[in-house]
């Protein structure tokens, strides 16, 4: 089947063209980064704004590259939720009308179950296994079954993973968004330089907390101001980044010995981090799991991904009703309510 995949639930526009949930034949996706980079950080309406001025030239892009018609397409997938609701709504609208004037189903998608199987675009994994999803929002722990069957083991309980990077890399002075700026920094720095703390490190569940992580970097930061570039700020983003990856790697290997997971795939926009990457190879090798970890062009938001449940819910008869609406928040252990 031909999926037309539309993405709209923060700041990137994204539409792709996938045939049969593994071969994507366009993957655009037009990001807002620029725009909110002078607010230090994602502003929703502003964000709902651009997503009206930028849905229909991606789509249209998406078809170009792709060189298909809209009258070749057997349905169209779009991020239902988790998310912004006015930007989830831009992309939402579009795609049921496009459904309604071409007469196909419409597949509303999960965000976060578009992320789990992004790496089923490039390599296919077997049920059952653990899913570490890391990105600004969210950072969970999932077992998974099959599609549409979840097991939330552990979340967040304030900031999330990638959020912390962000905020962290405020404080230190670094333009938004910081993240993929402090992993760089990182590489030069001594991760034992700083001494911060572990939130939830060895609390007895699967659940993180990175609030008090990011508090201790403006306490460090308002007694030792940092300059950029230099060998202090380096050495606190290694101090800062060798945290977050304790804490990750310490619950994901709980995880896995808890369940049993021979399998295990990590997601989101922060699996794109070169320390991340790092430290789950290694515990994967320590564990005799395989790895799985997508290609940075998707971890972060895009399209394709969200071709990638949506082609197997269209394969099962599973399709949305047009009363469905977008859902800002959306536990994906009740996933199946939508259907």
């Amino acid at each position: 089947m031909l999926l037309l995949s539309i993405e709209t639930s923060c700041d990137e526009t994204a539409a792709a063209v996938v045939r049969g949930g593994r071969e994507i034949l366009s993957s655009v996706v037009s990001s807002q980064i620029a725009i909110h980079a002078e607010y230090g950080g994602v502003v929703p309406e502003i964000a709902s704004r651009k997503h009206l001025e930028s849905i229909t030239p991606v789509i249209k892009e998406a078809l170009h590259i792709a060189e298909v018609g809209m009258d070749a397409f057997d349905g169209v997938a779009v991020t239902r939720g988790p998310g912004l609701s006015g930007a989830l709504l831009v992309g939402f609208s579009a795609a049921k009308s496009i459904a309604a004037a071409l007469r196909i189903p419409l597949i509303g998608v999960h965000h976060i179950e578009g992320h789990i199987f992004a790496g089923f675009l490039e390599k296919p994994v077997a049920f059952p296994f653990l899913a570490l999803v890391v990105s600004g929002g969210h950072t969970h722990l999932y077992y998974v079954e099959g599609f549409g069957q979840y097991s939330t083991l552990g979340r967040t309980i304030d900031d999330a993973a990638g959020e912390a990077y962000d905020k962290s890399a405020k404080i230190m002075g670094m333009p938004y968004p910081g993240g993929a700026v402090i992993d760089k920094m990182a590489q030069s720095g001594n991760p034992d330089a700083v001494k911060l703390p572990r939130p939830l490190l060895h609390d007895g569940t699967l659940n993180f907390s990175f609030s008090g992580l990011k508090t201790a970097v403006l306490q460090y930061v308002m007694k030792n101001p940092v300059i950029i570039p230099g060998k202090a700020a380096n050495d606190l983003c290694a101090s800062f980044q060798n945290a977050v990856c304790d804490v990750l790697t310490a619950k994901t290997e709980a995880a896995i010995r808890q369940t049993g997971a021979e399998r295990l795939v990590v997601a989101g926009g922060v699996a794109c981090n070169s320390g991340l990457r790092s430290v789950m190879s290694l515990l994967s090798d320590k564990l005799g799991v395989e790895l799985y970890i997508p290609s940075p062009s998707l971890c972060g938001d895009n399209a394709a991904m969200i071709a990638v449940p949506g082609d197997y819910y269209l394969s099962q008869g599973i399709v949305s009703p047009n009363t469905l609406d977008v859902t800002a928040t959306w536990n994906m252990d009740s996933i199946k309510e939508m259907f």
